[in-house]
């Protein structure tokens, strides 16, 4: 009788999550985990799988279970109804994911097999997912940012993990590296929150630093009201040189990985300092419309880092 009420528990951990995640009946092979995880990164919103097409076949299938866990998490997060359900979600995918490194023969979620041979294969520590789930909690209770250390704190659990994961599935383990990663992947994430204010605010959420908007006499609002102000615009135009400072500081990283990594590190970087540019373009009134890259540097960006990868490949090839 304990046995089946234990069964039925452990089904039970996702009622509220979004159909397509819930926890299967039987636990799937590796190889269709790998393909759940393979369809969810590459038949979503973001365009992950551009990234990933530029890194050797070889850890492709570590960066989508990788991805897999990060993309649920956030749904679990920011999908469901309320914020009582996406507490209990995301406490229980993060039972899980102990359940993945602890007892991993009980994992049933596609997401959790795949990421245990991920896991294995890199020697992954269950910190740096912990930190990612911590940053997801923390958006369902924290509304708003006082200062700049308050939103570069909240990346380093939202975004730094990230990057150091994907340093680990290549062979890179040194904290220097991770260093300027955390320059990199917190830059991006500062970028995205200047992008998406308005995004943000219909959450409601603010990440602007409130210690900003106090400094240039902006009210808190001309957010919601879209308000733009020459105040406001100054304030956007500190808050983009610092960030773009911030990506500048690990700008060294590329070069100090083989050439297939440095092709999507520097993807990721050009791309964050694309949409600084694109908030640039907008004369900082980040409150009209959401900045976007263009289609033309999109283009750019993707041309540079295939010819990036065609030139890794040759000299693989010469090698």
């Amino acid at each position: 009788m304990a046995d089946i009420v234990r069964e039925s528990n452990f089904a039970d951990r996702l009622v509220g999550a979004p159909a397509e995640y819930q926890t299967p009946e039987e636990r799937p092979t590796l190889e269709e985990a790998r393909a759940w995880c393979h369809a969810l990164a590459t038949s979503h919103y973001e365009n992950f799988h551009v990234a990933t097409f530029f890194l050797p076949s070889r850890v492709r299938p570590h960066f989508e279970s990788v991805y897999a866990f990060c993309r649920v998490s956030d749904d679990l997060g920011d999908e469901v109804g309320d914020t009582a359900t996406a507490l209990r979600l995301l406490g229980a995918w993060g039972e899980m994911l102990d359940e993945c490194y602890d007892r991993s023969e009980q994992s049933r979620h596609p997401v959790f097999v795949a990421l245990r041979e991920t896991v294995v294969a890199c020697d992954l520590p269950r910190e740096l997912f912990h930190d990612l789930l911590r940053a997801f909690r923390q958006d369902q209770v924290k509304t708003g940012y006082e200062t700049w250390e308050e939103a570069v704190e909240y990346s380093r659990y939202s975004a730094n993990p990230v990057g150091r994961v994907v340093l680990m599935v290549c062979g890179y383990r040194d904290e220097e590296r991770a260093l300027l990663s955390d320059k990199i992947c917190t830059g991006l994430q500062l970028a995205n929150f200047w992008q998406d204010v308005v995004r943000d605010a219909e959450i409601p959420r603010r990440y602007l630093p409130a210690e900003y908007m106090e400094a240039f006499g902006v009210a808190e609002g001309q957010i919601e009201g879209r308000v733009f102000t020459p105040a406001f615009g100054d304030m956007m135009r500190a808050l983009v040189a610092r960030t773009r400072a911030m990506l500048e500081e690990g700008a060294a990283l590329p070069g100090m990985v083989d050439a297939e990594l440095r092709v999507t590190l520097e993807l990721f970087s050009k791309g964050g300092a694309a949409i600084l540019d694109g908030i640039a373009a907008q004369e900082y009134d980040v409150l009209r419309g959401r900045p976007v890259v263009t289609r033309r540097k999109k283009l750019m960006l993707l041309l540079g880092a295939l010819v990036g990868k065609l030139r890794a490949g040759r000299r693989a090839r010469a090698a």
